[in-house]
């Protein structure tokens, strides 16, 4: 028998499974919204090891979306990968030197990002994701 925590994880495990390339993208910005909050909390209550945890694990996000991302697919690939190197690079000095303010910055640049995805995915028909020059399926 699973304990709760086994079970939330094999449910988890589940849905990404079972998801379109349009529910994993937003899957992934909202764990990578997730661990920035916990990272800026983190940060706030000077637990630095918490920080640290959620800022490499955000990395981890962003370098997954980066390496998925077809430049050549749209238009707007070049631009979105330069904002992943950016925000990439802020977070890693977010978490060298202690700085919320880098941490909230990156928060900033990636909402808008989250929001659009979400409106896309939720539109009639669901995004044409590969066509954005994002291959997650």
């Amino acid at each position: 028998m699973l304990n709760p925590a086994q079970k939330i994880a094999q449910l988890n495990r589940e849905a990404i499974l079972s998801a379109s390339p349009a529910k994993l993208l937003t899957m992934l910005y909202d764990r990578l919204m997730v661990d920035l909050h916990r990272a800026k909390s983190a940060q706030d209550s000077a637990n630095w090891g918490a920080a640290a945890e959620n800022l490499l694990h955000a990395q981890a996000i962003i370098a997954e979306l980066s390496s998925s991302l077809d430049d050549s697919a749209w238009s707007g690939g070049a631009g979105l990968r330069s904002l992943y190197v950016f925000v990439t690079q802020l977070l890693i000095d977010a978490n060298i030197q202690r700085n919320i303010q880098l941490t909230a910055q990156a928060i900033e640049l990636l909402k808008p990002l989250q929001e659009a995805w979400h409106e896309a995915a939720a539109s009639p028909g669901g995004p044409a994701v590969q066509h954005a020059g994002v291959n997650v399926g």
